[in-house]
């Protein structure tokens, strides 16, 4: 019994002792090391434009943290560093004064866990005017399905229905009757087979909220159709329109022009969308431009006006659009316009220049600087009245600065249209007044040839009024031939 009971407190004794050392090995181990975590309760904040903040809870055990971000000055935070623990970090933001919204990352980051993004998007403000794409349709490419070089390849040669639909006060302001099917039919009978229509809009749209009078919008529409239904090419721009674009291509008028840019064109766009690529639009006339910094603004006025006629949709998500040098100046385009708008599709683009060469085509009166000149051309010069023989301007000056573009755009795939041309008749008698009338003539044919050879394509500008210092062909007021001589001299560049 004695040894029995020795036993096994002897044995309880090694349970003892192993327990102990057991235990005492486990006590030695190194504890598992701690997670470094690094969290936001929200990795996305949106706010609208006007100046204000959200918070965002930083939960971390780090022993430090900080915020930052890249070079998105509006955007503030604070505190901009913290420690272990729950921290709440205030973003705020500026007022974002653009109508474009705005993003940029904010992140949170420590030596020894990876880095947390929060990206902070802000509404820009809302636009001056209301939307008026307010049908857009699904993308329609019946009757559309010619590139810019395919379509330019059709049109030959052009004419201006000027002074007329841009008038200011009403079509007939200046002194032209309302279009009629008459004198486009007059004029296609005459070799044109397409029409620019130098359009007004501002004076027709509500100075609040850009909303083009329905009658208007109307009655271009049915002066495209005269144009469409004798298979002729047909341009609508924005002209002149009082000078709202075309003279303030500014940075401070950048965003209220952007704005109307984009109401007036979604609603022309829109109100003409049915027709099929005999129709072009302009984004503009002749936009003052000066400068690489105001060719900046026009190329934004430019990426509006392709933006808002894509966006509604139907043949207008496949239409040619054309886009206007600086000034449409040919030597200031050749310099200054370096790329085009973006567009969702390829190959509708084309670019717009004029072709004045003042002392010739418009001079009226001679300066201290230099005298009008009456005659243009090889063996046109008067041998009488040489004060008045040009000393530039003529066939060389013509090849250099067509070629200029044919380099800069044609070559590349982009037509150019010479949207504007011609030459005033001068107050001039006896054989100085033959001698300036061949010379006008051999002028509008050697600009029509060399356009056609260098892949432009000519529209003679006629104001429609006429006697001296003017340049129309036709009389309007009875649809018939007014100037056979220089239609002739347009024809003839043709063949």
């Amino acid at each position: 019994m004695k040894n029995y009971l020795l036993s096994t407190i002897l044995c309880l004794s090694c349970i003892s002792f192993w327990a102990c050392s057991s235990d005492k090995e486990t006590s030695e181990e190194e504890p598992d090391p701690v997670v470094k975590t690094l969290t936001v309760d929200i990795n996305k904040v949106d706010l609208d434009s006007k100046a204000g903040s959200a918070d965002v809870i930083v939960a971390t055990n780090t022993t430090a943290w900080s915020v930052s971000t890249s070079d998105a000055t509006w955007i503030k935070f604070t505190p901009g560093t913290g420690v272990a623990g729950r921290t709440t970090v205030t973003i705020s933001v500026l007022e974002n004064t653009s109508t474009v919204t705005r993003t940029a990352d904010v992140t949170i980051s420590s030596s020894d866990v990876p880095t947390v993004k929060i990206t902070v998007s802000q509404a820009g403000k809302a636009g001056l005017y209301p939307s008026y794409n307010t049908n857009p349709i699904a993308a329609d490419a019946t009757g559309m399905s010619s590139t810019a070089v395919q379509l330019a390849a059709k049109m030959k040669l052009g004419w201006n229905i000027g002074n007329t639909l841009e008038a200011t006060g009403s079509e007939t302001a200046w002194g032209n009757p309302k279009v009629t099917k008459a004198l486009i039919d007059l004029v296609k009978a005459n070799g044109f087979n397409a029409i620019r229509i130098p359009c007004s809009w501002n004076q027709y749209a509500n100075g609040t909220t850009a909303k083009i009078s329905d009658t208007w919008l109307a009655r271009v529409k049915e002066v495209v159709q005269y144009c469409v239904d004798n298979d002729m090419y047909v341009i609508v721009n924005i002209h002149w329109d009082g000078g709202w674009l075309e003279n303030n291509c500014t940075e401070d008028k950048k965003e209220a022009n952007n704005a109307k840019q984009k109401a007036f064109w979604e609603q022309i766009a829109t109100h003409l969308r049915d027709f099929d690529e005999h129709l072009l639009f302009a984004s503009a006339n002749e936009p003052n431009v000066e400068d690489a910094t105001q060719m900046a603004v026009l190329a934004s006025y430019h990426q509006t006006f392709v933006d808002a006629v894509r966006s509604t949709g139907g043949k207008n998500a496949y239409r040619n659009l054309i886009v206007q040098g600086p000034s449409t100046d040919i030597e200031k385009t050749a310099k200054l316009m370096n790329t085009l708008p973006t567009d969702k599709i390829a190959n509708r683009m084309m670019a717009e220049v004029h072709f004045y060469p003042f002392q010739f085509t418009l001079m009226t009166k001679d300066e201290d600087w230099g005298k009008m000149f009456y005659y243009w051309g090889a063996g046109n010069h008067s041998t009488t009245d040489t004060a008045h023989n040009p000393t530039w301007g003529e066939e060389a000056f013509v090849d250099e600065v067509f070629l200029s573009m044919k380099t800069k755009f044609v070559d590349k795939g982009i037509p150019v249209i010479l949207g504007e041309f011609g030459a005033i008749r001068r107050d001039l008698t006896g054989d100085a007044l033959t001698l300036h009338l061949k010379s006008r003539a051999a002028f509008l044919k050697y600009v029509v040839k060399q356009s056609r050879a260098n892949g432009l394509v000519p529209f003679y500008w006629d104001a429609g009024n006429l006697g001296t210092n003017t340049m129309s062909l036709f009389d309007r007021s009875n649809n018939t031939v007014y100037d056979s001589q220089a239609l002739t001299g347009l024809q003839d560049g043709l063949k």
